[in-house]
Formats: structure tokens, sequence, C-alpha cells
């Protein structure tokens, strides 16, 4: 079964449906590359997918090993290169409220997010620069 149909909508936008929920996600070109930037860009979610994907994992993990990380943050930004135009480094910031987590807990957190699939899909030279926050 597919994953997701997307059709051209014109003027540099698209929009993707996913096929299991019927959700969907309208993507345009940014402005630096004669789009609006009304609504995400393929990069933008490339590199939104990534600090998603490392969520994600950690909630799963941490369920795992009995804790929560229910209210983390993630900002995320991507950087551009060009020859050819294309991301060269996505900067993840994960925020992690306070939880009192232990030395080993904050460990299972960092593990993990590093071996999200998105992470372990994307090209090594794209260089992913993840930083932790605990709140206390």
């Amino acid at each position: 079964m597919n994953t997701s149909e997307t059709v051209y909508l014109g003027n540099l936008r698209t929009e993707s449906t996913h096929i299991q929920s019927g959700s969907k996600i309208v993507t345009d070109a940014p402005v630096d590359n004669h789009g609006n930037g009304d609504f995400f860009s393929p990069t933008d979610l490339l590199a939104t997918s990534l600090g998603c994907c490392m969520l994600t994992i950690a909630g799963r993990s941490a369920t795992v090993h009995g804790f929560n990380v229910d209210g983390a943050t993630v900002k995320t930004t991507k950087i551009m290169g060009t020859n050819p135009r294309r991301v060269v480094e996505i900067i993840v910031e994960l925020t992690f409220p306070h939880n009192n987590y232990s030395d080993k807990e904050r460990l299972i957190i960092e593990k993990s997010v590093k071996e999200c699939p998105v992470a372990n899909s994307l090209h090594p030279d794209l260089k992913q620069s993840i930083s932790f926050t605990y709140k206390d």
C-alpha cells in the first residue's frame, strides 16, 4: 500500500494525502527558491521529520523504561548549501520538561534519539547537530 499520494497544485505547491489517515500536507517552495513560503517547503519537512522522529523515539524509549517525556519540544533549523542546492546541516534543539530525570534516564533519551529511523536514513554527509536541554 502507498504511504501517500501527492498532486502538484501549480505555483510551486503540492498537496500530499496520507493514505491511511486521509490527513493532508501542503508544501510551497521557499521564498529564496521562487516560492511564497506560505507552507512548509519539502526541505522544511525533511528537517521537521528528523525532530519529530527524535521526539517519538524518546517517548517510546521513556515508556519502555518507565518514565515519560510528555511536554518535550524540539526546534529544528535547516542549513542550505549550494552546488547542488541541498540541506547540508540540520540543527536539532531538544528540550525536556522538569521531570527530575536521573542520569540513567538522560542517557536513555540521548542514545535513543540518535538512533531514530529518520536520522539513520539521512546521508552521513548531512550534518546533524543535536543539543539537549533539561529544565530543572
